[in-house]
C-alpha cells in the first residue's frame, strides 16, 4: 500500500465523528494524528483551538515569496455512522476501492493534500508561495472550524478537499434553515368550530411555499441550475380528539450566489403576509435561522481556476468548470474574497452512505494534482 493510501486508511481507523452526532467523539484523536504526521517529518505545525477539545491543525511551508500564500484545507470530521452495512472503521480495500466512513468524505482529500505538502517539504524545493495544509473540525455540523481558520486570514487562494469526481469546481449553492409556526386554538374535536387548527393553516402555508418553489425555475444559474427550497419536517398537534393549537414547519432553502440572507428571509415574510392577509384564520411566523451558509462563485478566470484546468488537461481528465449542489467550507474563505476551488477524489454519491468508499487511483491522481498545484501557483 502506498504511503498515502496508508495514511488514508489509519484516517478511516479513527472515529471522528462530529460531536453533534449521536456516537461522536469528535476529531481530537485525528488531529493529534495530523499534528503527528506533520512534526515526524519537521514540518511546521500548531493547533487553532474552535471548542474545548476540537481543534484545528495547521501546517505550513514556506514559499519563494512569503507575501503570498495558498491554503488548502480538508476537515477531518464525519458523519456518524448509523445505517452503514460495513464497518465503518475498517479500511478494507476491495476491488481498487477504500471502504469506511469518512473515506471519500473528507479523508481522501485530507490524506492526499497532508503528502503533496510533505512531499514538497521533503523535496527541498521551495514552492512560489507559502503553503498551509489546515485539516479543520466541524464541517459537518456547522462551519465552526472553518469560520476560525478564516478569522484575519490572508491568503492569494484556497483549495478545499471534497469529494468532486476529479472535477474542478467554482461554485455551489449556499444553504439556509429555518423554521415557521402557525398558531391555532385548541378546541374538543367533537367541536372544531370553536377552535383555530393550526395544521389546517399550515397546510395553506406549505402550498405557498410550494407555490413560489415553482416560481423558481426560470430563474437558473449557468453551473448550479435553480434555487430550491423543500420543507423537510412536520410536527403539530397533540392528540388526534384534540383540534391543534401549533404547528411547525423546517424549511431548507438552498442559496444561488448572488442571493443574500436578508433578502432571502424578507421575501419570505412577505409572503406570509400575503397569505394572512387572504386567510384571516392563518396566523404564521418565522423563527430565527438554524443555519445559514452562503453560496460561492469564483471566476473562470482566476489563476487558481486556470492552473487547475491546465492540469487536469494534463492529466487528460475533464478540465471543464463545473458547480455542485452541496455546501462545503470553501464559501467562507470565498466570502472573505479569497479565490477558492473544490476540488477531490470521490464522488458525493458516496458520502454519508450505507457503503462508503473511494477509488484508491484517484486518491493517488489527487495527490499528483494538490502537488502541482502548490508547486505552480505564483
Amino acid at each position: 500500500m502506498s504511503p498515502v493510501l496508508q495514511t488514508l486508511a489509519d484516517l478511516v481507523r479513527i472515529n471522528s465523528i462530529n460531536s453533534s452526532y449521536e456516537g461522536g467523539p469528535g476529531e481530537a484523536e485525528a488531529a493529534a494524528y495530523v499534528r503527528k504526521f506533520f512534526e515526524q517529518r519537521g514540518i511546521e505545525v500548531w493547533e487553532q483551538e474552535v471548542f474545548p477539545g476540537r481543534n484545528n491543525v495547521i501546517a505550513r511551508i514556506p514559499g519563494r515569496d512569503s507575501t503570498r500564500r495558498l491554503v488548502f484545507e480538508a476537515h477531518m470530521d464525519t458523519v456518524s455512522i448509523k445505517g452503514m452495512t460495513i464497518d465503518p472503521f475498517d479500511p478494507v480495500v476491495r476491488d481498487g476501492k477504500m471502504h469506511g466512513r469518512g473515506s471519500v468524505d473528507d479523508k481522501a482529500g485530507l490524506a492526499a493534500m497532508m503528502h503533496a505538502v510533505a512531499d514538497i517539504h521533503a523535496s527541498g524545493e521551495l514552492p512560489p508561495c507559502e503553503v498551509w495544509m489546515a485539516a479543520v473540525v466541524d464541517e459537518e455540523y456547522s462551519f465552526r472550524g472553518v469560520v476560525k481558520l478564516c478569522e484575519g486570514l490572508k491568503a492569494d487562494a484556497a483549495v478545499v478537499a471534497e469529494p468532486t469526481e476529479f472535477r474542478c469546481v467554482i461554485a455551489s449553492k449556499g444553504v439556509l434553515r429555518w423554521r415557521i409556526k402557525t398558531k391555532g386554538k385548541a378546541a374538543h374535536s367533537s367541536k372544531p368550530h370553536l377552535g383555530i387548527n393550526a395544521i389546517t393553516a399550515m397546510a395553506r402555508v406549505v402550498l405557498a411555499l410550494n407555490e413560489d418553489h415553482a416560481r423558481m425555475q426560470p430563474a437558473a444559474h449557468p453551473l448550479l441550475g435553480p434555487g430550491t427550497c423543500n420543507v423537510g419536517v412536520i410536527n403539530g398537534g397533540v392528540q388526534v380528539n384534540f383540534v391543534p393549537d401549533e404547528a411547525l414547519i423546517e424549511i431548507d432553502r438552498r442559496l444561488l450566489p448572488g442571493e443574500e440572507v436578508p433578502q432571502v428571509l424578507a421575501h419570505y415574510q412577505v409572503l406570509l403576509d400575503a397569505l394572512m392577509k387572504q386567510h384571516p384564520d392563518v396566523v404564521a411566523e418565522m423563527e430565527e435561522p438554524m443555519l445559514q451558509d452562503w453560496a460561492f462563485q469564483t471566476d473562470a478566470g482566476e489563476p487558481l481556476v486556470q492552473l487547475a484546468r491546465t492540469l487536469l488537461g494534463e492529466m487528460g481528465r475533464n478540465d471543464e468548470v463545473c458547480g455542485v449542489p452541496f455546501g462545503s467550507d470553501a464559501s467562507k474563505f470565498s466570502r472573505m474574497g479569497i479565490p477558492t476551488i473544490l476540488f477531490g477524489p470521490g464522488s458525493i454519491d458516496q458520502a454519508h452512505a450505507a457503503v462508503e468508499y473511494v477509488e484508491c487511483a484517484e486518491v493517488e491522481k489527487a495527490l499528483a494534482f494538490y502537488t502541482e498545484v502548490a508547486r505552480r501557483f505564483v
